[in-house]
């Protein structure tokens, strides 16, 4: 187990590596990276998909109207973004804030599987499809998914991963705000630290596979399912 100061020290040295990052052409255009803030003890990590525009500028996640709404998820169950830690699957904004695509997936998961490493929630809470399917390691949607915890692969039932919409998927519509709303509301119980069954036909260690290619993050998202 990882010890608080070396988890926090270990995160800067990771930063350090991933702004010197060139492994896939978004680093090109980047202002910023976007690493991901909060808490290094954190027992909760929310995993959102990449940086949008604000996000590029500012270089912190979730800053745009979607990190406002989360902001007040948290406070809903008492919690504060300094209590949690908010990371995406990329690191960079990929341009016009189209969807990921693959092979930036797939150059960029080191880096968020080696913050999970350092951080070791208790529980991983997914924000739309794309962290996902990743993550999970299985195809399935968001809309399917959704408010249902399940072993994080590779975690030996450690860590409880916990799907649920995009903040950006609730800013105008009010059936899931309310979805999501009611999904935030379990989070304070996956933390008594209860094992959680597999979906069906889950395997818990399975080897984890590429997402399949889904719909952008903020702030202009047409389609988060």
């Amino acid at each position: 187990m990882v010890e608080v100061g070396d988890s926090q020290t270990s995160l800067e040295e990771l930063r350090a590596e991933v702004e010197q990052c060139r492994r896939c052409a978004l680093s090109r255009d980047r202002t910023n990276i976007v690493f991901g803030s909060g808490s290094a003890d954190a027992l909760i990590m929310f995993v959102g998909e990449a940086p949008g525009y604000h996000e590029d500028q500012q270089g912190q996640p979730f800053v745009g109207q979607a990190g406002k709404l989360l902001e007040k998820l948290l406070g809903r169950i008492g919690l504060t973004r300094d209590d949690v830690y908010i990371a995406n699957v990329l690191k960079c904004r990929p341009p016009g804030n189209r969807d990921p695509l693959l092979e930036e997936i797939d150059e960029c998961r080191v880096y968020l599987e080696r913050q999970v490493a350092i951080i070791e929630p208790l529980v991983i809470c997914t924000l739309g499809n794309f962290s996902t399917k990743l993550l999970s390691g299985r195809p399935d949607g968001i809309t399917r998914v959704h408010g249902t915890p399940q072993p994080l692969p590779g975690s030996g039932g450690r860590i409880s991963l916990f799907p649920v919409l995009h903040p950006a998927a609730a800013l105008y519509t009010a059936a899931n705000l309310k979805i999501l709303e009611e999904d935030f509301d379990h989070l304070p119980q996956l933390l008594d630290g209860k094992a959680v069954e597999p979906l069906p036909g889950a395997a818990v260690d399975q080897p984890q596979q590429q997402p399949a290619p889904e719909t952008p993050s903020e702030p202009e998202q047409l389609d988060l399912f």
